[in-house]
């Protein structure tokens, strides 16, 4: 990333990045110290002055959360950020950052695919009537795509009137619901660790890019709305102070 933008400049860009989760029984001003380095650090590595986003994981600890939030406050107030978001946050995990927050995060990066219902288990409703948005990743299911959800006759059907593949219907209920998606463009990673070369790479962005060319009718988003399978937990990938961490619905 470093290189492009020495090379190409940022225009065009948006570039966030998420502040690393303190190991277990860290104390809330080591978590506050960790979250101001590595702040200066990413600036450096990628030879900026500031992001546009910076975003915060949650912990089973509140006074941590709390303790990094102010740090991310103060690198908005600095100038080195132009916004602030969380990742995975439940609504226990929000309560808490918005206990002592000055500014609210912008958004709430969580999962969300057909299947888990457009209210993500009431995670949506809950953010958004506090003006937290909703970031959606995995909609075609996560850490990688969901056989389930893609053989789904309800998609292929749809698909077929569209012309449209089962992806593409599903990517396109995130996006018409009102959520932002994520421009990941493979899910073939590793929690946190996304790669993609050439086509792969190209071919998945120009997916996202052209889900906002077409659209589903009402009753099709109200079908696929109530479609209940797979279901998932929208913050799967969060720390143990949220319920079911990595537990996924039986």
């Amino acid at each position: 990333v470093a290189q492009y933008i020495a090379k190409e400049g940022r225009d065009g860009l948006f570039l966030n990045t998420k502040i690393r989760k303190a190991a277990p029984g860290t104390s809330p001003s080591d978590a506050a110290e960790l979250a101001r380095v590595q702040i200066e650090d990413d600036l450096k590595a990628l030879g900026i002055s500031s992001v546009d986003m910076l975003m915060l994981r949650d912990s089973p600890d509140c006074a941590v959360i709390q303790a990094q939030w102010a740090v991310l406050e103060e690198a908005l107030k600095s100038g080195k950020t132009r916004s602030l978001g969380v990742i995975n946050f439940c609504e226990s995990a929000l309560t808490c950052v918005l206990q002592t927050a000055k500014v609210k995060p912008a958004l709430n990066y969580y999962m969300l695919h057909v299947g888990i219902g457009k209210d993500a288990h009431g995670l949506r409703t809950f953010g958004e009537s506090r003006g937290i948005r909703s970031f959606a990743y995995g909609a075609v299911g996560e850490p990688g795509p969901s056989e389930e959800l893609l053989a789904s006759p309800l998609l292929k059907q749809i698909g077929a009137v569209h012309k449209k593949s089962p992806e593409e219907v599903a990517l396109r209920w995130v996006t018409q619901g009102g959520a932002a998606v994520s421009v990941r463009p493979t899910t073939n990673f590793g929690l946190g660790a996304s790669t993609c070369a050439g086509p792969q790479c190209e071919n998945g962005i120009q997916a996202r890019a052209s889900s906002y060319q077409w659209s589903l009718n009402k009753k099709e988003m109200e079908a696929l709305d109530a479609v209940t399978s797979p279901d998932d937990n929208p913050t799967l990938f969060s720390s143990s102070g949220c319920p079911n961490s990595f537990v996924r619905p039986k």
